[in-house]
């Protein structure tokens, strides 16, 4: 056991960003590790308990944490979204979980042995997915846009629908079976789901006036969101239990359609307290169970219960709701596999698992086990299968890391041929049609668009695409663009062509250096001596370093008018040079710099020498 309850909190936080910066680093399921972490500290080696140490904080702790995981989801669904998946949504949310819930139910009567009333409850339960399971899955997986779409949608859309639907086949059952049926508390059931939507909407709409109108500053946004967030889903949760699931969506889809600046401005801030709350949560969770609920989930009728659920159930649910939609056989053959279970499913089921034993019905002694093993299993398997199954389906985006780049010019599309002859995905981006004409004779691919706007945040699908390299003749935009994109791509993936250009005409050179974004190649090349070398003749060129062969000889041999531009290592890493950089190119790796004609220059003057040779 550990000291303190502080100390306690102390390791499950590292434990959990700790976990996360493992899956990041070896590329496995995030929610696996943290899951396999949580298990050893508790049930397996007895360090911390935290449902017994935390008491009576534990389920609200929580319930908070997962409403704001829920509430950070909803905030990235914008309407603009469902442009050509609307259909398969509304369809998998509504005919599709009503298919999950009827065949999971009879899966749990007839294959785990529950009654009735537990099977319906559970059954409910199990149709939700949720965005701490599914967007850690989606990150790592990079899937194309459309399937990936869908899932997240889905998972945040279905999260409070199957908790409601446990909650509505309990009270259905309760309200059947009952000797002396009374439909105000069915009718209490529907008012209260309604009000948490309204309640949810009203506080979106509220919150959003007051950020438009100026009324919350800046630094009070942050905490004002967080504090709302806790006020909806508290009220509408005390009025009818699990209600506040839904009354929290309702207000992120509200705010996300809004189109108020500032959510975005903080929608990294809330991103980041998901990833940790998520990290957290998991960790807790996992170490509370007990032994034997862990021993329990490898019964026969368990283990039957789970595969059915993940063979059978899920599949026939996806491809028996989207029928005559748009989607492709491999769309749903994806969709119909991924359905990992999370946070809900563990919470919820533990306050139906205490409601039904109390009511009598022995049999839900059983739910936790039943919850755990789901989860465990569905995290477990579509965790290390999503990549793999994406990419043989053909709906994985995953291969070499792409480039972005910012603007186009002369200079660009020589850096850009380069890469896609090194077989980089690569796209050049300019809101100039005459600029991006330059890059659309040399054939490459190009998007019209600005990158700062919302259209092209709708339009223009970046999970390709690793680095982005901000090289246009604004130096302000580019230090702009840098500092936008940096939370999404990475400080050290975000690189902008050098604003210096030795002149003091009044232009704050710290101030732009420092924005956001690494110095592209040297600060001494603008992007007008790039240009001007590209005119000059310069060429694109690439060596394989040796052993004998090495970096510092290689630079001696080259010009000083050479440009590095980037170096490909043996693994098939890409790294971009500049002054940041602190890989030392060894044997193995591959140099390509802009560097002047001379090869050329030689062959074109031994070409006219043995032409006017041959001529006497």
């Amino acid at each position: 056991m550990v000291p303190s309850l502080l100390f306690e909190i102390m390791i499950i936080v590292v434990l959990g960003i700790a976990s996360q910066w493992v899956a990041w680093r070896y590329r496995m399921p995030a929610i696996v590790v943290m899951s396999v972490t949580g298990l050893i500290i508790g049930p397996f080696f007895g360090l911390i308990n935290p449902e017994q140490d935390f008491g009576a904080l534990y389920s609200p702790l929580i319930s908070v944490a997962v409403a704001i995981i829920l509430f950070e989801g909803s905030l990235n669904l914008s309407f603009k979204e469902l442009r050509g998946i609307g259909k398969p949504i509304f369809r998998i949310s509504t005919i599709g979980a009503f298919i999950a819930w009827i065949l999971g139910s009879l899966t749990a009567h007839y294959i785990a042995g529950l009654s009735w009333t537990v099977s319906f409850v559970i059954g409910g339960l199990f149709i939700v997915t949720g965005p701490t399971v599914i967007l850690p899955l989606l990150r790592q997986s990079k899937l194309k846009p459309r399937p990936a779409r869908i899932l997240k949608w889905e998972g945040i859309i279905v999260d409070p629908i199957g908790a409601l639907l446990a909650v509505f086949a309990f009270e259905i059952i309760t309200f059947m079976t009952a000797d002396n049926p009374n439909p105000t508390q069915l009718l209490l059931f529907f008012a209260a789901s309604l009000f948490a939507i309204i309640l949810g909407w009203a506080l979106g709409r509220g919150l959003g006036w007051m950020f438009e109108t100026g009324h919350v500053p800046e630094f009070l946004k942050s905490p004002s969101v967080i504090v709302i967030v806790i006020l909806c889903f508290t009220v509408a949760d005390e009025i009818m239990h699990e209600t506040g699931l839904l009354s929290v969506t309702a207000m992120g889809i509200t705010l996300a359609n809004m189109g108020i600046s500032s959510i975005s401005d903080m929608r990294h801030f809330k991103e980041n307290i998901s990833i940790l709350l998520t990290s957290t949560i998991f960790i807790m969770l996992t170490a509370s169970l007990e032994m034997d609920t862990i021993l329990r989930v490898f019964s026969p009728n368990i283990i039957g219960y789970v595969l059915l659920m993940m063979f059978a159930v899920r599949p026939l649910s996806i491809f028996l709701s989207t029928i005559g939609t748009a989607l492709s056989f491999n769309e749903k053959a994806l969709l119909g596999w991924i359905a990992p279970r999370g946070i809900v499913a563990l919470t919820v089921s533990g306050y139906f698992a205490n409601i039904l034993t109390d009511a009598g019905y022995e049999d839900a002694a059983i739910l936790t086990t039943l919850t755990f093993a789901l989860v465990f299993f569905t995290v477990l398997a579509h965790g290390f299968s999503i990549g793999w199954l994406a990419k043989k389906l053909n709906l994985s985006m995953e291969g070499n890391p792409g480039v972005l780049i910012i603007g186009s010019n002369p200079f660009t599309v020589e850096l850009a041929k380069s890469l896609v002859k090194a077989k980089r995905p690569t796209v050049i981006v300019d809101s100039s049609w005459e600029n991006l004409s330059i890059a659309r004779k040399a054939g490459l691919t190009t998007f019209h668009g600005d990158m700062l706007s919302e259209q092209t945040e709708y339009h223009f699908d970046t999970i390709p695409y690793d680095y982005m390299l901000a090289i246009t003749s604004g130096r302000s935009f580019n230090s702009l663009i840098c500092t936008t994109f940096l939370p999404e791509y990475g400080r050290t993936n975000v690189f902008k062509v050098s604003p210096h250009n030795g002149i003091d005409n009044g232009y704050s050179k710290d101030v732009v250096s420092q924005i956001g974004g690494r110095i592209l190649f040297d600060k001494k090349f603008t992007l007008e001596d790039l240009n001007e070398k590209v005119r000059n003749g310069f060429v694109v060129r690439q060596t394989t370093l040796t052993e004998k062969y090495n970096f510092e000889t290689y630079k001696k041999d080259k010009d000083p008018s050479t440009v590095f531009l980037y170096l490909i290592k043996a693994s098939g890493q890409l790294k971009f040079f500049s002054e940041e950089m602190r890989t030392v190119p060894v044997a193995g790796d591959t140099i390509v710099c802009l560097t002047p004609p001379i090869k050329e220059k030689s062959k074109i003057e031994a070409k006219l020498n043995n032409n006017q040779n041959s001529k006497q």
